[in-house]
């Protein structure tokens, strides 16, 4: 990458102005000519930090507006450091894909991501994902992950490199999920987007927002700052909160597609399970088009139905969107059927009470014996959400198994202890291999296991400390000590 001016990197004035090699808020990723940004954060001040940026060869620091003069010869400050850290790293990097669409939600958000990845690539557009399942590219049937899983949303800086890196190899369209913390953190600022989608709003992070006004308001952020006027939100017309979001998005000169049952733009009108997935019959502002989409579950539907338009809404013929959605696969961890044993075996990353309902409704169809629940509460994060998986699990499930997710720094057995509140005769065994390895041995002809809340994650986080763990291998291994 070469080297820019700062004024223009900042498009404004500066007492000096060097020429910049890289821009981060990483002090460890500093060099000769680097601008680094100072952000504030929960755990440290990354202006603590300024002094190791200037060992390493730190050009100039962008802080926030509060920050005393002279801790840099160079200091810029800046009254939202944070947009300026990413529109700083979109100027510096430059390219991205020609098509960006976003999509945010409590549930779903992976799901719809990759869901536009595989439309795309059908469509014969080479596309890329970003999210929870890192970043990965396809082109055909081809995929290529180019990062691991991480953050739903990366560092804007990262964002920015990744961007300009998927644009030089031949992108053209990228879907990207939008955390709340994301968004509240101004990490995808500096994406210029074509379109954005809203899944539906329920009760997480609130260790991070607060409460739900904050939440829901920093989800909103989305539609009233990030989509530019005159571009289309995608609303889940079934979610409780899609007049807040159709209303914001109005009152933000964005046009509203409405998406689902109560879509009025892309309509369903009827849903059959089948064995291979679900009939669904649509209908797109008159046209009526009858789709096998092979995935299980309503929400599956939903879920396709907002990649779907986020699809058309950046510019693609529907029918043939529609007609690439009989070709999707799920997202890792995402309702991912496990082969094996006496009955069906899923595993799924629901790990709040609405997605723990949303999975345990969607597979009881499937259970013509019994519906068997392996889950947990990760620990560090809103407690309150506990006690309400545990009635979830209690009240829709036959067998309820609670053991333990990532407790990270807390007491398993208090996390525990919480969940079974609310579901009182659950079975608890705390150790997750023998949670699982438990819920396949009691399985019968007909009864459906799944095991939620780490889907895709490769590690269980104990008292700080990562040890290997992957759901789906440890289901596939008790599926076979069982066969």
């Amino acid at each position: 990458m070469s080297a820019v001016r700062l004024s223009d990197l900042l498009r404004r004035d500066v007492s000096t102005d060097p020429m910049i090699t890289g821009v981060t808020a990483d002090s460890r990723k500093v060099g000769a000519g680097s601008l680094f940004v100072a952000l504030p954060g929960t755990a440290a001040d990354g202006r603590a930090f300024i002094p190791q940026a200037l060992s390493q060869g730190a050009a100039a620091v962008l802080a926030p507006q509060d920050t005393p003069e002279g801790l840099a010869p160079l200091l810029v400050r800046s009254g939202d450091v944070r947009r300026a850290y990413a529109l700083a790293a979109r100027s510096f990097y430059g390219a991205q894909p020609a098509t960006c669409v976003a999509v945010t939600g409590t549930n779903g958000k992976t799901s719809v991501a990759a869901f536009c990845r595989q439309i795309w690539a059908a469509l014969g557009i080479k596309a890329a994902s970003m999210g929870t399942l890192g970043v990965v590219a396809q082109s055909g049937a081809r995929t290529e992950a180019l990062t691991p899983p991480g953050l739903t949303s990366p560092d804007a800086g990262d964002a920015a490199r990744l961007l300009a890196a998927l644009a030089e190899g031949g992108v053209t369209h990228l879907a990207l999920e939008a955390s709340s913390h994301g968004i509240d953190q101004r990490r995808l600022d500096g994406v210029t987007l074509k379109a954005a989608a809203f899944t539906n709003l329920t009760q997480d992070h609130l260790d991070y927002h607060g409460d739900m006004e904050a939440y829901r308001a920093a989800k909103l952020r989305l539609f009233e700052t990030l989509l530019p006027r005159g571009r289309t939100a995608v609303l889940n017309a079934d979610s409780d909160a899609y007049n807040a979001f159709a209303a914001a998005s109005i009152m933000s000169g964005l046009g509203v597609m409405g998406v689902g049952e109560r879509g009025r733009d892309l309509s369903l009108i009827e849903r059959r399970a089948v064995p291979e997935g679900q009939r669904l019959i649509l209908d797109v502002r008159g046209d009526r088009h009858d789709v096998l989409l092979p995935l299980a579950g309503a929400f599956q539907a939903s879920n396709a139905l907002v990649a779907a338009g986020l699809c058309i809404a950046a510019g693609e013929d529907a029918a043939k969107v529609l007609h690439a959605l009989e070709k999707i696969t799920g997202a890792a961890g995402r309702l991912q059927r496990v082969s094996g044993g006496r009955g069906e075996a899923y595993v799924d990353y629901a790990h709040t009470p609405d997605g723990l309902e949303t999975v345990l409704k969607a597979l009881r169809p499937h259970a013509t014996g019994r519906l068997i629940v392996v889950f947990g509460a990760g620990g560090d994060r809103d407690k309150g959400k506990r006690p309400l998986m545990g009635e979830i699990a209690g009240r829709l499930a036959d067998v309820a198994i609670v053991t333990d997710d990532n407790p990270r720094s807390e007491d398993p057995a208090v996390i525990r202890a919480e969940v079974r509140a609310g579901c009182p005769n659950a079975l608890e065994i705390g150790d997750r291999r023998a949670a699982i390895r438990e819920a396949t041995a009691m399985m019968r002809d007909g009864d459906v296991v799944v095991v939620a809340g780490k889907g895709h994650e490769q590690g269980q986080i104990v008292a700080g400390v990562t040890h290997p763990f992957d759901d789906a291998t440890e289901l596939a291994e008790a599926l076979r000590l069982d066969a």
